[in-house]
């Protein structure tokens, strides 16, 4: 499902170069549940950024889902991302202003599903992460670990192949932080999501298949 080869990512300023990436070759198969860890600055969420062609690299092959993406157009990136591509970030990123529903409709929206798919599939991705009872609430009247929750509806509704998560865990406390770790452990069991999640927690890391660890940019064992 993701192929990096030979990828190097520099960072410029008009005083400074930072090298960020540096010659990682990197295979997820389909199916996998990786976590990716290391120190802070060591290159994580960038190599996140480029698994989800939010960055490219300045060298080196990007393959998602077997299909070759650094010269594709922006257009096309955004495409591809919102088809193939669901993404949950430590601080959740909802819509104050939007209902729950709302806010895990949004890729749907984004993708031209007619509204009352749109509200059928959010229900369904809402019931899959315990929330149906919340779909009217507003994110401020939610606890934390329903926020990520939503945040994990709104990364399945459209039902990709591959989601990237940065943090899931890191804003809960460790109660809350298994329950958001059972979620994405049963959709990669029974739905066999493809999941890179970037992490600092070693008893979250040591649940997933595989332990990806990073060094000042570089792969390590």
């Amino acid at each position: 499902m993701i192929h990096l080869k030979n990828i190097q990512k520099v960072y410029q300023t008009d005083t400074i170069e930072t090298l960020a990436l540096d010659n990682i070759n990197l295979r997820v198969g389909e199916g996998e549940f990786v976590s990716i860890m290391g120190p802070s600055g060591c290159g994580k969420s960038t190599l996140l950024n480029i698994i989800g062609l939010l960055d490219m690299p300045n060298e080196g092959l990007v393959e998602i889902a077997g299909e070759e993406q650094v010269d594709k157009s922006e257009k096309k990136l955004a495409a591809f991302r919102n088809r193939n591509l669901g993404f949950i970030f430590q601080s959740f990123h909802l819509i104050g202003d939007l209902t729950v529903v709302d806010n895990v409709e949004l890729p749907l929206l984004y993708r031209g599903v007619p509204a009352k798919e749109r509200r059928r599939l959010a229900e369904e991705a809402l019931e899959k992460v315990g929330l149906s009872n919340r779909k009217k609430h507003y994110p401020n009247q939610l606890s934390g670990g329903q926020r990520q929750r939503v945040a994990i509806a709104r990364a399945i509704v459209g039902k990709p192949g591959i989601i990237l998560a940065d943090e899931p865990t890191g804003n809960l406390d460790s109660v809350l932080g298994n329950e958001v770790m059972d979620i994405l452990l049963d959709l990669n069991k029974n739905q066999n999501t493809t999941i890179v999640m970037v992490t600092h927690d070693e008893n979250m890391a040591m649940k997933t298949n595989r332990v990806i660890r990073l060094y000042d940019g570089s792969l390590v064992n």
